[in-house]
């Protein structure tokens, strides 16, 4: 979703002003909190793939235990 914010200096206004005026239409829009709320979503992985991922931890776990049982395993 984009929102365009168009401003445009006023005659005499300071730039201090100008920005003071945009950080507020920013804020009101809303464009801010939409952009933290989606900042750290994750998509959704496939069922393929978590299970590719579940039967390569499973495998993992069993080669650790192995070496923890022969005496090889450092940490």
């Amino acid at each position: 979703m984009a929102i365009n914010i168009n401003l445009r200096k006023k005659e005499g206004e300071s730039n201090s002003s100008l920005v003071y005026r945009f950080t507020k239409k920013v804020m009101q829009s809303g464009v801010v909190r939409q952009a933290k709320s989606k900042r750290y979503h994750d998509r959704a992985v496939n069922r393929g793939k978590r299970r590719v991922s579940a039967l390569h931890r499973g495998a993992k776990r069993e080669e650790i235990k192995r070496a923890k049982r022969m005496g090889t395993f450092k940490t």
